[in-house]
């Protein structure tokens, strides 16, 4: 694991979109993992300002709600077309999101790790983090070597949702349909990208706190090409900034965006 703080969050956001930008340039036919929220707004609107070529790609999203058909105004589906797809010049067959409104779930997420696995796996994943730790809807207590799966969403989930819904949470779906943490640690690269004070104590937590499935961003901790790339006020509870710092600062692969 890598830990990269940038000055702010712009900072972050931009260092992300470069490394995506740099992955698809070395492998135009990539296949990515994508993710919501809105700091990941940021990262695909600063990939359509780079004007990036997405014509040979190909991508699975993380989740969906269940119950939520593609054309909901609420569903990632949607989110997704809305932010970033509509806009770029991707193949729509080539863009994968969890069939939340399937009548067989449980086939469902089979069909979505058969399509990972027949695209040939997930070169790069993008990943944001919940304020309980959740990567994708894997919440508290999701095994390590969980596949694709329906989950039930805690109170604190759909309370930071809510914005999507309303502002109410109990308007936020009850479950999800999630990669699984296992599905996540098979891709070849991670990026999880934090900003904001709000994520200081669960991103100390994912990063330095021991490997436990209460917190499931804890498990990037094994994976051997994971990057967190974080703001100053993010990263304020980590002990290890200095070291951090240190290390961007000093390897060569990072010389040419310091």
């Amino acid at each position: 694991m890598e830990v990269i703080i940038r000055p702010d969050a712009t900072a972050a956001v931009e260092l992300v979109a470069q490394l995506i930008q740099n992955r698809i340039a070395s492998c135009p036919a990539s296949v990515l993992g994508l993710a919501t929220g809105r700091t990941m707004e940021q990262v695909y609107a600063s990939l359509l300002r780079r004007e990036v070529s997405f014509e040979h790609c190909t991508s699975f999203n993380l989740d969906e709600y269940i119950g939520l058909a593609p054309d909901d105004p609420q569903s990632y589906r949607h989110y997704m077309q809305q932010h970033f797809f509509s806009h770029s010049d991707f193949w729509s067959d080539n863009t994968h999101v969890p069939e939340g409104d399937a009548e067989d779930l449980q086939q469902a997420a089979k069909d979505y790790e058969e399509l990972i696995r027949n695209a040939g796996g997930i070169d790069l994943q993008l990943l944001g983090i919940g304020e309980a730790g959740h990567i994708g809807f894997n919440e508290p207590l999701s095994a390590i070597m969980s596949r694709t799966r329906d989950k039930c969403l805690t109170p604190t989930t759909r309370r930071q949702n809510a914005a999507m819904f309303g502002g109410d949470p109990e308007q936020v779906p009850k479950r999800a349909l999630t990669m699984g943490v296992g599905t996540i640690l098979e891709a070849r690269e991670i990026i999880l990208l934090a900003t904001g004070e709000a994520k200081a104590a669960i991103i100390a937590q994912a990063v330095e706190g021991p490997i436990t499935s209460m917190v499931s961003a804890s498990a990037l901790q094994l994976h051997p090409h994971c990057k967190v790339v974080v703001d100053h006020a993010s990263a304020s509870q980590l002990q290890g900034r200095e070291y951090y710092d240190f290390v961007f600062n000093n390897e060569p692969e990072w010389a040419a965006f310091r």
